[in-house]
């Protein structure tokens, strides 16, 4: 009887070093990162509108994000060493997630204009766009941004081209949709004239399936866009840690290998950056 306790004592003792092993090992990963001589990465919460091909959308098979926004702001992770958790939200919430600090920042085709310049700070451009006019591919009656007076117009709501087609075009009937698919859905189906859209996007979706036999592109572009990535003003920390990574990804060549996987062009020579004056 005595030897039988002792073995239970002994019991006991080996089951209370093993649960406490077991606990120190809870977080493993971060705490060999801390004891393998690094600190743990960083995560940082980015906006993404996951509705907006070829920049961000869901992948139709894994449901995964992807597109041009989502490799570049993982590649940045990569090189900078933080890690990135993708948060989807319509486009007209982005910058208020950003500034309330809801998310750290956000990446989804954003053009940089002095309104957004107000309210965030901005990275290095990173892309290049404009605004085009997109039309059912039997009109031949619109031609290009002067024909659109007095038309129905359709545009992604807080955009630009929303922006754009209310302040400039004379008489416009502007109506915002939540994505780029439901714009393009009532162009098809003839609830509107015309799409005001970023012309990337626009071109990407003709490319489409049988689209293009359903809408096209005309006339010229009404300006030209930067794209950047928006971080909360203040946040001096996360906005050098971006820049200096998509600088690193140029000069790595990792930048135009993702631009040209899905532009299939080389990129401007001054991106990222500003373009010259």
């Amino acid at each position: 009887m005595r030897k039988s306790f002792k073995a239970l004592l002994l019991g006991l003792a080996a089951l209370l070093l093993a649960v406490t092993a077991a606990g120190c090992g809870g977080n493993s990963g971060q705490q060999q990162g801390d004891q393998g001589g690094g600190a743990a990465k960083p995560k940082y919460v980015v906006a993404t509108e996951a509705s907006f091909a070829p920049f961000e959308f869901r992948d139709e098979k894994s449901g995964k994000f992807t597109g041009f926004d989502i490799e570049l702001m993982e590649a940045l992770a990569a090189e900078q060493g933080f890690e990135v958790e993708f948060k989807d939200m319509g486009f007209d919430g982005i910058i208020a997630a950003v500034t309330t600090g809801n998310v750290d920042m956000a990446i989804s085709a954003i053009s940089i204009d002095d309104d957004r310049r107000q309210q965030v700070n901005f990275s290095l451009p990173y892309y290049q766009s404009g605004l085009c006019v997109a039309v059912r591919a039997d009109n031949d009656t619109i031609k290009g941004f002067a024909d659109l007076s007095g038309k129905r117009i359709a545009a992604q709501i807080g955009t630009t081209g929303a922006k754009y087609a209310k302040n400039n075009i004379e008489g416009a009937r502007v109506t915002e949709y939540n994505t780029v698919n439901d714009a393009f859905m009532e162009l098809i189906n003839g609830g509107v004239d015309a799409f005001v859209n970023d012309y990337p996007v626009s071109a990407y979706f003709i490319q489409q399936g049988n689209n293009r036999e359903k809408v096209k592109i005309v006339g010229d572009l009404a300006n030209s866009e930067l794209y950047g990535i928006a971080i909360p003003k203040g946040n001096t920390e996360l906005l050098e840690k971006v820049n200096e990574g998509l600088r690193k990804l140029k000069e790595n060549g990792k930048f135009d290998e993702i631009y040209q996987r899905w532009f299939g062009e080389v990129p401007p020579d001054f991106l990222p950056g500003e373009p010259p004056q």
